[in-house]
This record gives C-alpha cells, structure tokens and sequence, in this order.
C-alpha cells in the first residue's frame, strides 16, 4: 500500500488542490489547512517551516497539534532524496536528486565570499540535443514540476547552512518548454523563499515565440540566451534544434524582449576550439550585436566525453574578447565552477561520472 493510501479518503480529497504543499503560497497553504478544519494561522506557520526551516515532514512541524500531525503526516510537502553528491576542488558542490518518481535530477551549488549561486534544473534531461551538452546527449524524460524545482534550492540552502542569494535556470533542460512551472517557480522564489527577481536568471537556447510571451510578463529577472555561433549555418551545426528558428528571428524576439521589459540580453556564448572562435567569428557576432543592449558571456568549453571538442588555448580566447571589446560590444568571459565534478557549464548528466 502508497504511503499516500494509507491517509483516509476525506484528507485525500482535501489534498488534491495543491499537491504536494511546497510551491504553493501563503495564500494557498492557509486555504488548505482551513480544508482541513486548523485555523487560518496555521497557514502562515506551514509557510515559514516549508520556505524557512525547510521541513520535510508534515510530522516533524511542532507547533502543529499532535493529533493533526498523525493524521496529515503522510501528506507529502514534495522534497526530493539526495541521491549523490560530490565537491569539485573549487568548492562547487554537485548533486543528483531522487525525485518521487524516481527519476534523478542535477542541480549544483556554487558559493563565493558574498553569494551563493544554485543553478537549477527544468526538466529530466533536455530535449533539445546540442552537440556539445552532456545533458543532451541522456534524452529527455519529463518536465519538473514548480515544487521539483524549488526544492533544489531549498536544498543547497540546507546543505550550506548559507541562505541562496542567486539562482540560475541553466541546468538540465529548456526552461521555456516548461514555462509554466518556470514561472511558477520564480513566483515561489521571490514570494516564498526571499530572493530578488534581480537575482533569478532563466536560460534559453531559443524557442519560437517563447521569449515573446516571457517579455509580457514584466518580470526583472535576467534572459540569458545560449546563442553559441553568429551564423544560421554553424548554429544549426551545433543546436538542431536551431533549424526551423532562423537566428535572425530569434535575435529579433530579443529585441522586442528589451523594448518590453526594459532589461537587457545576455547571450551565452561557448567557445569551441577551432569551430567558432576564430576573429572572423567574433566580427560576425559584433555586427549581429551592434545597437543591441546585451552583454555576451564568453565560456571556454568544458569537455564531455561523448564528443571530442576541445577548449580554446587562452590567446585564442583573449583574441575573441578584444575583437569584441574593438567593436564596442559588452563582454567578459566566463569560466564555469564545478569543472572537476563534472558540475559545469553543458556537463549536467543524471549519472555518478565524476567517481
């Protein structure tokens, strides 16, 4: 018999607005313990010990009457299981996490001195097959849900003992093919959790109209697009998926993106040794840029063992970098945290390669 079975049939059918709890608002949460007969102040207890203590257990919450403990406590609030986890000599911490299906998702926390940063992923694997992406390489499976999502942040939060001041959408998956528990994520993360649009960034590497309809929702979070060539032909070479989305078009819906939001582009660009990191490369990217209120992200590739691109030599990077600087383009170059644990930049797999 399911732990969820073994609730009686009028819990179930008061659970079935919002299940599992994490995700939901305070709005929510006491709407649901007012279903299950607590008074509304309950709701704003459940909200702090999900978002702020980071509870894992209806049971475990104890300013909840015993009785009522007993009889919700196999209601699920939606934490995942740790599955694996790693640290990179750079401090850079990789986790694989059992979700309740038993599908297993990555996410990594990254810290400094003043921040710390999870990048977080959107789907059970991706969908969208760029060559030179371990995640693409594994398939894709399924979206996340908004809960699966938040509790990743939730639970580098609770592993570093250090509130998260930064989230990133850049890791397994295209987050604009789960828009909408993306965006309901990003609700529960500024709402819920405390962290600032400002410090939220969605990566995408393009989908048709997608960005268009993220624009509408005025929201202050960072776009950050994975452009990785300044050419319809070599884009398609290295993003398939890129082939029935014209780069001109979808730079064009960037640019509707800023005149909507106010909030600039950055374009993710991944260097590649001797396929898109010559000078004539950057020319070819400054004159798509030109006018454009953006900054490009350079990052050196990190390998993967599936295919056998390599990463440029650092004059060929500082190369890249002063064309654009020359052309007046904001740029700076990246270089991607977690590289030893395989918890970097396009290295996100569902599997233990780093042991």
């Amino acid at each position: 018999m399911s732990a969820m079975s073994q609730v009686n049939s009028s819990t179930l059918e008061k659970t079935e607005l919002i299940p599992p709890l994490l995700g939901a608002t305070m709005a929510e949460l006491t709407a649901w313990v007012q279903q299950q007969g607590q008074p509304a102040y309950r709701g704003k207890q459940l909200h702090e010990w999900i978002y702020q203590k980071g509870v894992r257990s209806l049971a475990d919450i104890s300013v909840f009457p015993k009785n009522w403990r007993t009889e919700v406590a196999e209601i699920p609030i939606g934490r995942s299981t740790l599955h694996y986890r790693s640290v990179a000599p750079d401090s850079a911490v990789k986790y694989l996490l059992q979700l309740a299906d038993g599908q297993i998702v990555e996410t990594v926390g990254i810290p400094t001195d003043k921040r710390l940063t999870v990048c977080v992923s959107t789907q059970v694997g991706c969908p969208m097959a760029c060559d030179f992406c371990a995640t693409g390489k594994g398939g894709y499976k399924r979206n996340l849900t908004r809960a699966e999502i938040v509790d990743q942040v939730l639970t580098v939060q609770e592993d570093f003992q250090q509130r998260v001041s930064h989230v990133v959408f850049m890791g397994m998956g295209e987050p604009l093919l789960n828009t909408e528990n993306v965006l309901g994520a990003i609700k529960s993360l500024n709402q819920d959790v405390g962290i600032g649009q400002r410090s939220l960034t969605v990566s995408t590497v393009g989908i048709r109209d997608r960005i268009r309809e993220l624009a509408e929702h005025r929201l202050q979070i960072t776009l950050a697009v994975s452009l990785h060539a300044p050419n319809q032909a070599l884009r398609e070479q290295l993003i398939p998926s890129a082939r029935p989305y014209p780069l001109e078009d979808l730079l064009t819906e960037c640019r509707e993106y800023v005149e909507i939001t106010g909030r600039r582009v950055s374009f993710e660009y991944i260097l590649l040794a001797g396929v898109n990191d010559l000078p004539e490369h950057a020319l070819q990217l400054a004159k798509r840029l030109r006018g454009f209120q953006s900054h490009v992200n350079l990052i050196p590739y990190n390998p993967i063992e599936e295919v056998d691109y390599k990463r440029p030599k650092s004059d060929r990077i500082q190369a890249f970098l002063t064309v654009l600087q020359q052309q007046k383009i904001a740029v700076s170059v990246r270089y991607s945290r977690g590289l030893e644990a395989d918890a970097a930049c396009g290295q996100l797999r569902t599997s233990k390669k780093s042991e």
